[in-house]
């Protein structure tokens, strides 16, 4: 085939871009610029987007012998990831925003124009199997990163490949180092690559400005604290809320929701998180969904617990009945939908959280 290898300067897509080369495929490596000044993006072991990662990126494709171009994608990142961020937290809900760049950016918006220019497919550094149009979970459950692919369709996935599915992160680092690739000890990306500092409250009240409120305890509607932005509060917090007073019972308070209409948090007991029914929206199934209703396995955050449920589901959205109860599940998220199989979890499909109870 002809193959875009999307690299993004890290070790795994330096990989899995040789890795198609030794395949036979016809590779030609790409680096997303996504931002307009790359400076104010993550450096160091924290990015995945900045002038130090698209110069590993070349030096990796030199090291390869594949042609190399460095593509601008600041604007549609910009409208599509970070305004998407910004709007959901206004919203009073915690979005994933690498997720949203797997959906808009790698596999809408690179696809897309990879095929507008005669290539078959987009090859990254992803941990998770595809084949035969089926998403598997990768062999590293440590890295796995099927939850933040199952936002892809049928016919997306029909244009990707993962090499990188059946090896382990140490054997990856270790077949870098035997290519000769620099990037074979490179830290891991971590954290919002557009968050310079990582300090997301405060990008978020620059972004959003101040709106003071009211943090009120669910149990008596006392109120607690003062915040200046209820976006900047998530359910399932516990720390950094600015409770100027303790409960009326002293114990622990935590997040448990978000009213941005009235622009109260509302906390409480640890035990009132706990929740057996999650309802989401906007379902995307990577493949023909069973019949309703179905038992199987949900996932409701990134590297979170995965939980045995039920489904039901129409096109508008889905029902996961829990066997047992989840705790911290926060609007915005996703709840990723599994099957278990002998040959490794099957991801049908995903839909975003609205509400828990």
């Amino acid at each position: 085939m002809r193959v875009l290898a999307a690299m993004s300067g890290g070790v795994d897509s330096a990989v899995a871009a040789a890795r198609a080369v030794d395949a036979g495929h016809d590779v030609t490596g790409v680096h997303l610029a996504l931002s307009a000044n790359p400076q104010a993006y993550r450096t160091g072991a924290r990015g995945c987007c900045t002038l130090e990662d698209s110069r590993d990126a070349r030096r990796a494709a030199d090291v390869l012998g594949i042609p190399f171009y460095v593509w601008d994608m600041a604007e549609e990142f910009r409208e599509d990831v970070v305004a998407d961020f910004l709007a959901e937290y206004a919203a009073g809900r915690t979005p994933n925003p690498c997720l949203r760049c797997n959906e808009k950016i790698k596999f809408a918006a690179v696809l897309d124009r990879a095929r507008a220019l005669g290539f078959d497919a987009v090859v990254t550094g992803h941990h998770a199997r595809l084949a035969d149009g089926v998403l598997r979970r990768s062999v590293d459950q440590a890295k796995d990163q099927s939850y933040v692919l199952a936002v892809l369709r049928p016919d997306q996935l029909a244009g990707a490949v993962f090499p990188l599915g059946d090896s382990t992160k140490a054997q990856v680092r270790a077949e870098a180092a035997r290519r000769g690739l620099a990037v074979a000890d490179k830290p891991d990306s971590h954290d919002i690559c557009f968050i310079a500092d990582g300090d997301t409250r405060g990008f978020l009240h620059r972004e959003l400005g101040s709106a003071p409120g009211d943090i009120v305890d669910a149990d008596t509607g006392e109120v607690l604290g003062s915040h200046d932005g209820a976006y900047a509060y998530t359910v399932g917090q516990r720390r950094g809320l600015n409770l100027t007073r303790p409960a009326p019972d002293g114990a622990p308070r935590y997040v448990l929701s978000i009213t941005p209409v009235q622009n109260t948090v509302t906390v409480g007991r640890r035990e009132a998180l706990a929740v057996d029914t999650v309802t989401a929206e906007r379902p995307v199934w990577t493949v023909p969904p069973p019949a309703s209703p179905f038992d199987c396995q949900v996932q409701l955050r990134a590297h979170g617990e995965v939980y045995d449920a039920r489904v039901t589901h129409d096109a508008a959205g889905l029902t996961a009945t829990l066997r047992a109860p989840a705790s911290g599940v926060a609007p915005g998220q996703a709840i990723v939908v599994y099957r278990r199989d002998p040959a490794g979890d099957v991801v049908l499909g995903s839909a975003t959280i609205a509400a828990a109870a």
